[in-house]
């Protein structure tokens, strides 16, 4: 590897030199020009890729005003500061060349709810899921349902002034804006509310940025009433920005939030904001009626809407195939049952309907399925409906919905759907017409495409398959936006119906025609020197232009530097798109722990797979091809790499600058928990590339002595366990703890248990596997059989599991053998010995696969270590990789032998904490484990928990600690406090338990422990 050199261009010192001044005033926030960050904020969910001067994460409001204050002084005037929040745009809305202002890191707290008066006010960082959740409890909500839901922050909606389903009934987020508190670019704190014209005369009187730019937009919208009433279309999604329109309320009140809301930055921060709330609509419904082909979705639509629902959505195949390949599914399959006449379902129409009362619900849900019903007109395309009754079953399959941007994201090949015509909006009587010339005009270029969206706003998502890594596939981007152009003249909508307009801008002055002069008009009147987040929507003179869609720097003309080989090499991180999922607030959902323990993206997958990709490009520019490099590494002598690697190791610890650092300290944040490889809907594998990085790493650089303790740790345990006395005397004292972690970074290592199991197996007449203990077995017993895979956590440091496990089996009427020990290498892995994990891998997958012959079933108790088999162990060996089920898996297809013993265990219930990894890689094993209690005449409930933060030995390591702390905090330590709890908790993973122990000292038995203790 060669390391990156750091060059300082003029306008980057210029750049270095605000922050410079912005560090020495009162600002309190994080100003961070490192590349790191500036890399991972160079993206969003769009096709564009624009790296900024650098990333500021102000406070609070008065960072704002520093910040506003500082770029108005004459030395600074042609700084560029653009606002991001959740950074979800499919636009490019908040890419900059110039400061991303982060609001979310800090600005998220919800400062007031008035339950009587309905109200909430909040920071702009706050996520939408999050004032959700804390409005729950007083049976309240905020309306505007978007599909990033769990991580686009308030400030983020009101830029873009977001709308999503439901918002026929619901309106979008200008509708519910009841006052913002804004900061103009002069450093004026402003909080603007509807006012009467006595307030509106006073306030464009003032002397100062709030004065004129009430008094500009006062002008405009009384001197060109007319042309306004004209120009801006009378539709749900009138998303334009700048919303002349709107200036006055239904009261006649003028109001300056309609120009703020869909501003997207460029006009002032967004601060702070007072939200309209509505009562939660206390029961729901869904109707999924499901079509032959989509155009008859589309085209039925308009007489669903007829029953007069709360929503109607729209799916189409592609979509609906690809989540039937998610974990999403696990979730949602009852509801979506084969059409009766066999054929293949194309389309699906979600029908929802919400009311207070559960007679008021079935009136209208009984209303269309009677319609449905009496119809039998073929032509219509229906092949019948479903039902979900329920808010729980309904939010289900929201969730499945809200994942389609995602999963179209994941399709198979380099041509993955991408968004840039994709939010489209015509009167919804006109969209299927529309939709099937949008159609031909992706067929004609034999592309394929995925659509999904809210026809009953006339609002279709519709994103093209294109490799923008290729140039000739890439320059498709113009001709198809200006034919979707004038198809949305055509038939009366818009370009930018629901998303933004963003770099889209460009069409702008075409749609608003005579009327765009009054956009720059007040685009000067709140920015005159084209400072906040310029080129987008307008600007403020007619000699600067607006940004073009082919103007500026997308994703695929820096991937394709990347060669081919490589690409393929990394490819669990090439492909991510940008959507975000991994940012999501909810600290009960298990992607991703380090984002949520340290608020900083470059701890996301999304971070991670952007800092691995522009890593892989400064190597390809330099000529060496990291594939061959792990190759090479893999190859070098130990001793004779040594000192090149401890000259680099000094001149790193002197403060030479390597790119690879910035990666090395974000892929060090990673607790390898897989969750993203499981929830992340493009399924970016976060511990796969990490480990490639970190054997191309410590091929220049040394390794700390807790990697060596880590990785090997497998290979010394049965021979320490043969003498725990000395092991554990050397790790239990405090000042050989304190040494261990200052020599080899490692704190509080769990001690082996001292039992044997040899002597164990020998009292419980158990034997190991082997071709002679089987061959010995009756046919009664082989029919029984199942052999437990040994891993080096529960038979060496909770050798007591192991033990419980066997005894459950054999009570419950089955043989137990016992796989004899062989390392299975998953920690080799996780820390980028990749050579040596292969190795591992062979050797044991060898001598599970000899033991598989015999026919006698494979199961494994540790979940990391079990799922290891059928992840990491498939790419190196592919077929050859051992069949290793879960314990829960076997055991829930043996329900009636399980169901003949129930007599043998008191009824319990209990409720289970299950490891990130099952939960997230393997989710249907979690219902599994629910089956076999159930079997077994015990209740199982499954309590939503983040991560534990321990993840294998991350919560051991030093450096680590407090942020291992800080996850288990976020949802774990609730839990355990919980009174309601107590004597019923259970928990699948190791990890998740030796963490338990370590912060509250409470143990925590595993599932079998509690079935065998009913007993």
């Amino acid at each position: 590897m060669i390391p990156s050199i750091r060059h300082t261009s003029p306008v980057q010192s210029r750049y270095l030199a605000f922050i410079e001044a912005l560090r020495q005033s009162d600002f309190q926030g994080d100003l961070n020009p490192d590349y790191a960050n500036r890399t991972v904020l160079a993206t969003d969910n769009s096709i564009y890729q624009v790296l900024p001067q650098g990333v500021i994460y102000p406070k609070n409001v008065d960072d704002l005003v520093i910040l506003a204050r500082l770029s108005d002084q004459p030395d600074y005037q042609d700084i560029v500061l653009s606002p991001r929040g959740g950074g979800t745009g499919t636009n490019g809305q908040s890419l900059t060349d110039g400061l991303v202002v982060d609001t979310s890191k800090y600005m998220n707290q919800i400062l007031e709810i008035n339950v009587e008066e309905r109200w909430a006010r909040v920071q702009c960082g706050v996520v939408k899921d999050q004032l959700n959740a804390a409005l729950k409890p007083h049976g309240l909500f905020f309306a505007p349902d978007l599909s990033t839901s769990n991580r686009a922050t308030i400030g983020g909606m009101i830029n873009t002034d977001a709308s999503g389903q439901g918002s026929c009934r619901y309106g979008k987020t200008r509708d519910h804006v009841l006052e913002l508190r804004t900061v103009l670019l002069d450093g004026s704190d402003w909080t603007s509310r509807p006012m009467d014209d006595a307030e509106l005369t006073e306030v464009s009187q003032r002397e100062d940025r709030p004065g004129e730019v009430h008094k500009t937009l006062n002008q405009i919208h009384t001197d060109h009433a007319e042309l306004i009433d004209a120009k801006f279309p009378k539709l749900n999604r009138c998303l334009t920005g700048y919303d002349f329109a709107h200036v006055r309320t239904p009261e006649g009140r003028f109001d300056l939030n309609s120009v703020l809301c869909g501003s997207e930055g460029t006009l002032g921060f967004i601060a702070e904001a007072k939200l309209n709330l509505l009562p939660i609509p206390k029961v729901s419904a869904l109707v999924n009626v499901n079509y032959r082909d989509f155009n008859a979705a589309l085209r039925d639509a308009t007489e669903l809407m007829k029953a007069e629902p709360t929503a109607i959505e729209t799916v189409d195949s592609k979509v609906l195939n690809l989540a039937m390949n998610d974990i999403v599914w696990h979730s949602v399959s009852e509801f979506f049952p084969p059409a009766e006449s066999g054929e293949p379902i194309q389309g699906i129409n979600l029908v929802e309907y919400t009311a207070d009362s559960e007679e008021e619900l079935e009136a209208a849900v009984k209303a269309l399925t009677d319609q449905l019903d009496a119809d039998t007109d073929v032509s219509k395309g229906r092949l019948g409906y479903s039902l979900a009754w329920g808010s729980a079953s309904v939010a289900k399959i929201w969730a499945m919905r809200k994942k389609s941007v995602g999963l179209l994201g994941n399709a198979e090949g380099e041509a993955r759907p991408i968004p840039f015509v994709e939010d489209t909006a015509v009167p919804p009587e006109n969209l299927a017409d529309f939709i099937m010339e949008f159609r031909q005009v992706l067929d004609e270029r034999g592309m394929t495409y995925g659509m999904f969206g809210h026809v009953d706003a006339g609002v279709l998502h519709v994103r093209p398959a294109i490799d923008m890594k290729d140039p000739e596939q890439e320059a498709l981007i113009r001709p198809i936006t200006d034919q979707v152009v004038e198809l949305v003249k055509k038939y009366k909508g818009l370009l930018w119906g629901e998303h933004g307009k963003g770099v889209r801008a460009e069409y702008a002055p075409e749609f608003f025609g005579e009327l765009y002069p009054q956009l720059q008009r007040l685009k000067a009147a709140f920015d005159p020197r084209n400072q906040l987040n310029p080129g987008k929507i307008a600007t403020p003179a007619p000699e600067l232009e607006l940004l073009k869609i082919d103007g500026v720097t997308t994703r695929g003309q820096q991937d394709r530097k990347i060669p081919v080989q490589v690409w393929e090499g990394y490819s669990e991180g090439m492909h991510c798109n940008g959507n975000g999922q991994c940012h999501n607030w909810n600290p009960n959902d298990a992607m991703c722990p380090s984002w949520k323990g340290t608020r900083l993206r470059t701890h996301t997958p999304k971070g991670r797979a952007s800092l691995v990709r522009e890593w892989l490009k400064q190597l390809s520019e330099r000529d060496v091809n990291a594939i061959e490099e792990s190759e090479a590494t893999r190859q070098q002598s130990f001793l004779l790499n040594l000192p090149t690697r401890i000259k680099n190791t000094i001149g790193k610890k002197r403060g030479e600058y390597d790119f690879s650092h910035e990666v090395h300290e974000s892929m060090m944040g990673c607790l390898a928990c897989k969750s993203c490889t499981g929830q992340c809907p493009i399924k970016v594998d976060v511990p796969s590339f990490r480990s490639k990085f970190l054997e191309l790493y410590y091929g220049r650089y040394l390794r700390p002595l807790k990697d060596y303790f880590i990785g090997g740790l497998e290979f010394m345990v049965p021979t320490l366990a043969k003498v725990p006395w000395l092991y554990n005397g050397l790790m239990k004292p405090r000042f050989m703890q304190a040494l261990m972690a200052k020599v080899a970074g490692m704190v509080d290592s769990p001690l082996l248990t001292g039992v044997s199991l040899d002597n164990e197996l020998q009292t419980r007449k158990i034997r190991y596997a082997s071709a002679q203990n089987i061959a010995a077995l009756t046919q009664e017993q082989r029919d029984k059989a199942v052999i437990l895979v040994q891993d080096a956590f529960t038979s060496y440091f909770e050798t007591q599991l192991v033990l419980d496990s066997l005894d459950l089996l054999t009570k419950l009427g089955f043989t137990p053998l016992v796989a004899p020990f062989k390392p299975n290498g998953k920690p080799l892995h996780v820390h980028g010995f990749l050579g040596p994990f292969a190795k591992a891998a062979v050797k044991n997958a060898e001598h599970l696969n000899d033991l598989a012959r015999s026919g006698i079933p494979l199961v494994g108790l540790e979940p990391s270590m079990t799922l290891a088999y059928r992840s990491e162990y498939q790419k190196v060996l592919g077929k050859e990789a051992p069949e290793v089920a879960l314990l829960q898996e076997w055991l829930a297809e043996q329900k009636a032998q399980l169901e003949a013993r129930a007599n043998l265990l008191q009824p319990g219930d209990y409720s289970l904490l299950a490891h990130c990894t099952e939960k997230t890689n393997a989710a249907g094993s979690i219902k599994d484990w629910q089956a076999v209690f159930g079997a077994l005449g015990q209740t199982l409930n499954v309590i939503d928990t983040g991560c534990c933060g321990m993840a294998g030995t991350y919560g051991h390591e030093a450096s680590n600690v407090e942020t291992s702390k800080r996850i288990y905090g976020l949802s774990w330590a609730e839990v355990l406090a919980n009174p309601e709890h107590e004597g019923k908790l259970t928990a699948t993973g190791y990890s998740c338990r030796s963490q338990v122990k370590r912060i509250d000292d409470v143990a925590i038995p595993h599932p079998v422990q509690v079935l065998l203790a009913q007993m």
